[in-house]
């Protein structure tokens, strides 16, 4: 892969990582249409650590009031003490689902990875989770008024994201709508959630990458695409956030719509 592909690369990851619009289906789709090279799953990896430096920094005042809370808690054997320690275990806790998952199927997954035509069809399966979490809306819900069972589900929904072409982002901000959060605490929570597991793949591919030896020769191409996704990703946090005080996520529905089901009609008249 070009630096000039791995920088698109990384803008295709930081945009889509936040945005409700599956950034494993672009990175499967787009590359297929565009007739690019497909990008390794390291490489991927890599560009999700830059999505991660994203929102570490956009986030680094919740994320360090949370471990504070977190370990204060534990020292006075009083760990659902306040809203933030409560996070910090509902985090945890709701990371469980999507990492199990992934260990024990991660052949399966990356099966379907390499199958456009199931990732357009779960396109169309996220934007009818985004009409879905549109409908159910009360937004009467704070992180403070959060509990075990909003946690517990919101993990699952995040589970079902590791099926290429569901949108991470969109399947938990959904599951927080149908909790009864609003739409900017569920974003808010859905990118707090997403640290753990993103963190988790990029270690994942980071060792995978000393034992190759990949780093001493491919080091500019992760630089590009790294840098790209870290950019990129910051405003689309700043981005979406933004949106969502005052606007639905009808059009993320309807782009993931139009994608899933162009890319099917493409193929089926090719």
């Amino acid at each position: 892969m070009s630096i000039l592909e791995a920088l698109f690369l990384g803008f295709l990851q930081g945009a889509t990582e936040f945005l409700p619009i599956s950034s494993s289906g672009h990175l499967v789709l787009l590359p297929a249409i565009l007739n690019l090279s497909p990008p390794s799953l390291t490489l991927i990896a890599i560009a999700h650590e830059g999505t991660l430096l994203a929102v570490l920094i956009y986030f680094r005042r919740d994320i360090w009031a949370i471990i504070k809370a977190v370990l204060a808690g534990v020292v006075a054997r009083d760990p659902m003490g306040d809203t933030e320690s409560r996070l910090g275990w509902y985090i945890a806790v709701g990371t469980i689902p999507a990492a199990a998952a992934g260990l024990l199927f991660e052949s399966f997954f990356e099966d379907v990875f390499g199958n456009p035509t199931a990732v357009a069809f779960f396109l169309l399966i996220t934007a009818a989770l985004l009409v879905s979490g549109e409908r159910r809306l009360t937004g009467t819900k704070m992180l403070a008024e959060m509990t075990w069972s909003d946690g517990i589900v919101i993990g699952l929904f995040q589970m079902l994201a590791l099926l290429p072409g569901i949108s991470r982002s969109g399947s938990t901000i959904t599951a927080g709508l149908w909790r009864g959060l609003n739409r900017e605490t569920a974003a808010r929570y859905s990118f707090l959630l997403g640290i753990p597991a993103i963190l988790g793949a990029g270690l994942l591919a980071l060792g995978d990458l000393v034992g190759s030896g990949e780093i001493a020769t491919q080091w500019p191409v992760m630089l590009a695409a790294f840098s790209a996704a870290a950019i990129t990703g910051y405003a689309c946090i700043y981005f979406l956030l933004s949106w969502l005080r005052s606007h639905s996520l009808y059009i993320f529905a309807a782009y993931c719509a139009l994608l899933g089901g162009g890319y099917l009609l493409w193929t089926f008249f090719a």
